[in-house]
């Protein structure tokens, strides 16, 4: 095979591992352009030998790999721009790789190293008098501090960090920092100042974006967590609004997210269930974006790593070997293994979502079907009350008919000739008199009366058209108990035909149909 052949099967093969990569990633055409441009970029900058130059060009290669998750090429391009920078002294970008050196550790959960980096960010930026770097710095270390559960020293950072931003008026700044302390509130349940923080910083970002998306979500899940079911739903779907709006799919997960919570907790489970189930398959999908995006930017720069290498070697060599085909061939292989391999790992993720969808549906049920039990639990006990009382109901017409009676015995007893005995039984006819007299034991009917019928009294008034005397609240009180009016008669020491007349009074006072039955009205509420 002739050296031109050998040449040009090399650089069709490295063509066909980007076109392969093209075709597993819808994104990667965008990101393999970006790369290309920075790094060639870098490229010549290093030809130039302009050390400030070079060290942005890193930098903008940094910045590129941390956006798309690539942190340990991040790492590596901001290290060696800060080397070159530091022989020059601190500037400004020099502090601000620092504070991203920080964040990246933040965002890989490496606080520790986060801290260190936040503080040497403050301490250059004091150098040069950067003091939005060192706001920045600081609203990063409250950032920390929180998560690490010191809310003391985050406050103290956040509230520093404030301080800086209003005096620097820098808008944006004064509304993340507020987000952040509203954060914080909310993590020490402290719901009031957290909402307030979260106000103050929807007040000052009223631009429609992520940031904006991401207050009013803060705000809607503060109103849900202190029961306000309803603004909370607002806020929320304001969220929601804005995420479609700016075509966020992260913020349009969230939204989803705390509307089902809403949703369950307000009572409507069908359409906290669909709003699950839409949070689940964006929240998939924004995971499956992620990977796919990191592998490309992964395979991008392996790509043009490897093609700088290989073309190096060309160029010092003259030919490619049987060892460098075989290399070829081998990433070839490792390429078709990894897309193998990633895509099982994609399906098992699907399945596991399903899973999970599954497992979310089936604690909705469980929990209407609790639900469900605790309400015929509810009826079952109201039942048993309503029978106690009518019970009682009973009890006092029997001992009122009981003492009614004796007393008329006692007075027939009196025709005697006597005197001692009429002398004794007026005493006992006074006694008994007295008794039935008492009201004591209709307090306590109708005390237990109102555990169980609370709102009765004020309903009944409420759709009364004119003013109800005791007489007639006592009444519709047994009357609500379906007691017939020989038990009434007895319970209030009337005659049947006076239990009438009351009934028909009573009627008069209430807008009732002339067909219904005054006993359905009174037990309709």
């Amino acid at each position: 095979m002739s050296h031109k052949i050998r040449t040009i099967l090399f650089l069709l093969g490295f063509l066909i591992i980007p076109f392969l990569s093209l075709c597993q990633y819808s994104g990667q055409v965008i990101i393999n352009v970006t790369y290309a441009d920075l790094n060639q970029k870098l490229k010549a900058e290093k030809e130039t030998g302009n050390t400030k130059n070079i060290a942005l060009a890193r930098a903008e290669l940094g910045y590129f790999c941390q956006k798309t998750g690539v942190y340990t090429e991040a790492l590596d391009q901001f290290n060696k721009a800060i080397i070159l920078l530091e022989k020059k002294g601190p500037d400004t970008l020099y502090v601000n790789l620092i504070n991203r050196l920080g964040a990246i550790h933040m965002e890989l959960k490496n606080y520790e190293s986060a801290i260190i980096h936040f503080d040497k960010c403050i301490r250059e930026a004091k150098k040069i008098e950067a003091h939005t770097a060192i706001a920045l710095a600081k609203s990063n270390l409250g950032a920390c501090y929180e998560k690490e559960g010191d809310y003391d020293k985050a406050l103290d950072y956040q509230k520093e960090s404030l301080k800086l931003y209003l005096k620097l008026d820098d808008i944006d700044g004064v509304s993340l920092v507020n987000e952040n302390i509203g954060s914080i509130y909310e993590d020490l349940e402290d719901f009031g100042l957290a909402r307030s923080y979260f106000e103050t910083a929807l007040k000052y970002h009223t631009t429609p974006d992520k940031a904006q998306a991401n207050i009013l979500n803060n705000l809607g899940d503060v109103y849900r967590k202190t029961g306000e079911f309803e603004r909370g739903l607002h806020f929320t779907q304001q969220s929601l609004h804005i995420a479609q709006q700016i075509n966020d799919a992260e913020e349009l997960a969230s939204a989803h997210k705390d509307l089902s919570k809403t949703y369950h907790f307000i009572g409507n489970e069908d359409r906290a269930y669909q709003e699950l189930l839409t949070f689940l398959e964006i929240d998939e999908l924004n995971k499956a974006r992620y990977r796919a995006n990191q592998a490309s930017a992964l395979q991008v720069i392996y790509d043009t790593k490897e093609k700088e290498t290989k073309i190096k070697e060309l160029l010092h060599e003259g030919e490619i070997d049987d060892a460098q085909k075989y290399v070829l061939v081998c990433a070839l292989v490792a390429l078709a293994v990894i897309g193998f391999v990633w895509f099982l790992f994609l399906r098992r993720k699907r399945k596991e979502g399903q899973k999970l969808a599954s497992y979310e549906k089936r604690i909705l049920e469980v929990e209407l079907e609790n639900k469900k039990t605790g309400e015929a639990n509810l009826q079952k006990e109201v039942h048993l009350k309503n029978s106690a009382l009518s019970r009682y109901s009973l009890h006092l017409a029997q001992k009122n008919k009981m003492l009614s009676d004796l007393s008329q015995t006692l007075r027939n007893s009196l025709v005697r000739s006597n005197v001692d005995l009429k002398r004794k039984l007026n005493t006992v006819i006074k006694e008994i008199d007295f008794n039935l007299s008492q009201e004591h034991e209709w307090d306590e009917f109708m005390a237990f009366f109102n555990e169980i019928h609370p709102e009765y009294i004020e309903l009944l008034n409420t759709k009364a058209l004119c003013s109800l005397s005791p007489a007639e609240l006592r009444l519709s009180v047994l009357l609500r108990l379906n007691l017939s009016s020989k038990e009434i008669a007895a319970i209030l020491r009337l005659t049947p035909d006076s239990v009438r007349v009351s009934r028909y009074r009573l009627r008069k006072k209430l807008p009732i149909g002339a067909k219904e039955e005054l006993s359905t009205f009174l037990t309709g509420f």
